[in-house]
């Protein structure tokens, strides 16, 4: 009877032991996804940028460039759970095809800013509070937040694109959570620190 009783034990630390990790793997798999999705964003709007530039659009350009910013503070944040998950962060970048800008503008905004801010960050937030990862759901609720200002300057450049022509325009990135703005707002930056990007 104690060895059964024993067995039973056993089984079951090891079912518990299981169990968290597969909570575990799921945020650590969502956070590889964002990981990869910020890091091909990043690469994206920086070619984006030079495309507004070549085409006289300075202050799209400027545009482009704030939000790579920004992807590249998700991404530093999602590593770094990464590395505290034991695991190493992991991106391939594939390019889309570079079109116009105004075709630019409006793709990064329906295709891929309302699919991060409606849908992509809402589950991983929900996920790494299910599986108490305060960290992870901290750099998803940043991320998301931004994302959500990124749909909105990119909808608002692509209807405006005849005023957006000539020289930079200035935007501000907080550093913490990458929040994006056309004008500052020190009380949307955690902490009060941001970037000025032209």
């Amino acid at each position: 009877m104690k060895y059964l009783f024993n067995f039973v034990a056993l089984m079951l630390t090891v079912v518990s032991v299981a169990g968290a990790a597969g909570i575990s793997n799921s945020t650590l798999h969502n956070l590889q996804t964002a990981y990869n999705g910020e890091s091909n964003a990043r690469a994206k709007y920086l070619e984006f940028a030079k495309k507004a530039e070549q085409e006289g659009y300075g202050q799209v350009a400027s545009l482009f460039r704030a939000a790579a910013a920004a992807e590249q503070i998700h991404r530093t944040c999602e590593a770094s759970v990464i590395k505290e998950m034991a695991a190493t962060p992991r991106a391939k970048i594939a390019l889309p095809p570079i079109k116009s800008t105004q075709q630019n503008l409006e793709d990064s905004a329906s295709k891929g800013e309302a699919y991060e801010r409606d849908t992509m960050y809402p589950q991983f937030i929900r996920q790494a509070r299910t599986d108490g990862n305060n960290r992870a759901a901290q750099c998803f609720t940043y991320a998301q937040a931004a994302e959500a200002e990124h749909f909105n300057l990119f909808k608002a450049a692509a209807r405006d694109l005849a005023q957006m022509k000539g020289a930079a325009g200035t935007y501000y990135v907080c550093t913490e959570g990458g929040y994006t703005m056309e004008r500052l707002d020190v009380s949307k930056c955690p902490g009060g620190k941001h970037l000025e990007l032209k």
